[in-house]
């Protein structure tokens, strides 16, 4: 590391310190319901997830680290704590599945710690089962690592002997009908048949179970002896349908890894393979927000795989352009909901995708490329033909498990066969070197798999 970066670094760590001493004095006057600052400080993830859990990990997490990613390290971390601390097994194990879903959330969020209400060891039938109580917080940790937290259980309740979880059938009827009662509640990324549930429940080698988070209670299958509720439990409505469901297809590697049986529920939720239409973002729309392309029809976002400087996570970047022929109505920052891969995205601005393609008054059919080409015909546009491209990373498409949609057919794509071709890339200013590179190009034969279309 030059000097430049570890004096910029110690700038940042003195900077924060100093406002920390701020804040400590601040809260110390007693004027707020702490009198500490609740936030702690931390340098890297080991440190974060320590100082969140109060759970002696970090070098275990940073030496781990070296070997694994990161929901290898979350798992084998789990294992490692358990068995070095003392004490009774559902704590031990507790503490295995906090540091396991910190590890999995950055140790940035409160799932950890407000997502788990406890862990139990619970008798039946003379023998006994792990369960996990999981409350609403737990959202925020996402489905796969509400999935990996569950798996993490099982691993846990293997090592220390627990028999495993066998659900009576009036406990499978009664997650069939609390999942979608909690979904008229409160929102579900996803919501599964009761095919699906009754799978993710009767499969499951732990019990996912839950505080009562809201006030409605269900009808059916009530005051059952190891429910201690009737309201309904978002946390586990969470965890089985986001989750398990949802997201079980990703452990299909760790179950493989570690060789347990009884996880091959996890893998039956059909993946799409084929690409259609999908309607699902346009269930949600609110009045009054336009609808600017409906499902895979022309005239949409043409979709191009990639990234710049300034898409994150979750953001998606279009033409400048775009934001003008749409009466600025999408600007930087505006957040909206896609076809695929399924999520919302923010919109960040780049000039080097092109832009919207709109027939003019007088009947041209022009791609505005540029805002100078947008100030000469903005007066003239009769209809937007086709948006432009929008640039999502592929990476969008695999978090999400998603099947790649075809992309559409770009410059680079062009300059691979000119190359592949000639060997070069020629030259192109005008409607004459144009019509000369495809002079070149003549009787070059198209090559299979290469995007010529793709409307989203």
């Amino acid at each position: 590391m030059s000097d430049q970066l570890e004096n910029y670094f110690q700038n940042l760590k003195n900077l924060s310190s100093f406002q920390y001493d701020i804040a400590r004095r601040a809260r110390s006057q007693g004027k707020d319901c702490e009198t500490s600052v609740e936030i702690p400080q931390a340098e890297d993830l080991a440190g974060r997830v320590q100082a969140l859990t109060g759970i002696k990990a970090s070098d275990i997490i940073k030496e781990l680290s070296k070997k694994y990613d990161r929901e290898r390290v979350a798992i084998e971390a789990a294992l490692s704590v358990s068995q070095s601390y003392d004490g009774p097994e559902e704590v031990r194990i507790e503490k295995g599945i906090r540091v396991a879903l910190a590890i999995l959330t950055e140790g940035i969020l409160v799932a950890p710690l407000e997502g788990i209400t406890g862990v139990k060891i619970k008798q039946r039938n003379g023998g006994n089962y792990l369960a996990i109580y999981y409350s609403g917080p737990i959202r925020s940790a996402g489905g796969t690592a509400q999935a990996l937290s569950v798996f993490v259980g099982d691993l846990l309740r293997r090592k220390f002997g627990i028999g495993k979880y066998v659900a009576s059938q009036e406990e499978i009827e009664r997650s069939k009908e609390e999942i979608p009662l909690y979904a008229r509640v409160q929102h579900l990324q996803y919501l599964p048949t009761v095919e699906e549930i009754e799978a993710a429940v009767k499969g499951s080698p732990v019990c996912i179970t839950g505080e009562g988070t809201e006030e409605a209670e269900i009808t059916g299958h009530r005051n059952l002896p190891d429910i201690e509720t009737n309201r309904l439990r978002g946390g586990m409505a969470l965890v089985i349908a986001e989750g398990l469901i949802l997201k079980g297809p990703k452990l299909k590697k760790y179950v493989s890894t570690f060789g347990l049986e009884g996880w091959s529920f996890s893998s039956e939720k059909k993946t799409e393979k084929n690409v259609f239409p999908n309607s699902n973002y346009l269930k949600e729309m609110l009045a009054g927000r336009p609808a600017l392309a409906y499902p895979s029809k022309k005239g949409g976002f043409r979709l191009r795989y990639g990234r710049s400087r300034n898409t994150g996570l979750a953001a998606v970047a279009i033409n400048p352009v775009t934001m003008k022929v749409l009466d600025d109505f999408i600007a930087i920052g505006t957040q909206i909901k896609m076809e695929r891969p399924g999520k919302a995205g923010a919109v960040v601005a780049n000039s080097t995708l092109e832009g919207p393609t709109v027939l003019l008054e007088n009947g041209s059919l022009v791609t505005l490329r540029n805002e100078q080409m947008f100030r000469e015909h903005e007066g003239a546009i009769r209809e937007i033909v086709d948006l432009g491209e929008i640039m999502i990373s592929f990476g969008e498409f695999i978090e999400n498990n998603k099947v790649l949609f075809p992309g559409a057919f770009t410059e680079s794509w062009w300059e691979k066969l000119c190359l592949q071709k000639i060997g070069r890339i020629p030259e192109v200013n005008d409607e004459k070197s144009a019509i000369g590179a495809s002079a070149l190009l003549r009787g070059f034969r198209y090559t299979r798999g290469i995007p010529t279309y793709g409307m989203t």
